[in-house]
């Protein structure tokens, strides 16, 4: 397999790289992702004029990718800032109007924002638990924890109607939508259907739900290596400025050995997810994503767990870039599936 990016994937990374860097530093990105709407609209529309948005989906929709190392590369230089703009829930909603073969303009220009509804509080995961229903076109029920809800015009809500699980289009305006933020600052919403006029998108969308969980999967997998990377060259950084008996600590060998077994596990995660987004939208897509899932959990809680201890105090404070670092690396386990959730998918496929 060549691990190389292609020309473009390379040129848009680089862009990524840069703009990032220079517009999202970590002062500016903890002073919008914890006050409402909880991300930079301004921010938002450089991203989409970039093509950022553009990169995920595939030409026939629109766009200019749409593979899994397409997503890969958005999400990784994402991951590197820990910027809060709702990409994610536009990355969902893209893959469903793929499904539906809907036109996507007003997504991939950023122009509408867009969310997508699948969890609820006795069903954060697993779909046959949903309590959402719809009747005569309109929706009725509940979606907690809707990533980039708070910022949503529209929503792809995922409801039963009878013994079909479909997906439909709900304009923000006529649901009832709170918006918060989560414990890393990202934006999410509450999402409280009350007779709500919806439009049919996907009928039957079981394997188009799963297809935007799986991609989903890869965004926040690769997020969580470009986070992990940066809390890495962080620490290495760390340890060799502080001083402890008259030397860098970064001399003595016990740091070092876990500096290295943190980097193992970056590598490791890095590996998986090539293989979760070469897999991406095959037939072994849901298993691969649920191994990356897995492994990305439980290798994040160890590298920001590391990270936090051989920083000492430092890393406990508001101002040091490392405590925000490491919450969003432990948020990613929760979403969409946390490690146990994705060690038991992957044991039932066995």
């Amino acid at each position: 397999m060549n691990f190389d990016l292609t020309e473009d994937r390379q040129m848009l990374q680089d862009s990524l790289r840069r703009y990032l860097a220079d517009k999202y530093t970590v002062e500016h990105r903890n002073k919008v992702a914890y006050e409402d709407p909880f991300h930079d609209d301004a921010k938002w529309t450089e991203l989409t004029e970039l093509g950022a948005l553009f990169a995920l989906a595939p030409e026939e929709a629109g766009g200019m990718g749409g593979a899994g190392f397409d997503i890969s590369v958005v999400f990784e230089e994402l991951g590197r800032v820990i910027c809060p703009e709702p990409v994610l829930g536009a990355l969902m909603a893209s893959r469903l109007m793929t499904a539906a073969g809907a036109d996507q303009e007003e997504l991939l220009s950023g122009a509408t924002k867009y969310a997508v509804g699948l969890g609820e509080l006795d069903a954060p995961y697993d779909m046959s638990g949903l309590t959402t229903t719809a009747k005569g076109g309109k929706l009725t029920g509940r979606k907690s924890i809707v990533y980039g809800g708070q910022a949503a015009d529209v929503f792809l809500i995922a409801a039963k109607d009878g013994d079909s699980l479909n997906v439909y289009e709900v304009k923000a305006a006529d649901a009832s939508v709170t918006g918060y933020a989560l414990m890393d600052g990202a934006g999410a919403a509450e999402v409280v259907l009350d007779d709500a006029p919806a439009t049919l998108l996907i009928e039957g969308a079981e394997a188009a739900i799963e297809d935007a969980v799986n991609a989903g999967i890869v965004a926040l997998c690769s997020e969580a290596v470009g986070a992990m990377d940066v809390l890495h060259k962080m620490t290495v950084d760390y340890l060799g400025q502080r001083k402890q008996f008259g030397r860098p600590i970064g001399t003595f060998q016990v740091l070092q050995h876990r500096a290295v077994d943190m980097l193992t596990e970056i590598e490791q995660s890095r590996s998986i997810v090539i293989k979760a987004a070469a897999e991406l939208g095959g037939p072994n897509a849901s298993r691969y994503c649920s191994m990356a899932k897995n492994l990305i959990g439980r290798a994040g809680r160890l590298v920001a767990e590391e990270a936090i201890q051989m920083h000492g105090g430092i890393a406990m404070t508001w101002e040091y870039p490392g405590s925000h670092y490491a919450k969003r690396i432990i948020m990613i386990d929760a979403q969409l599936g946390d490690t146990d959730y994705h060690l038991a998918r992957v044991a039932q496929a066995a």
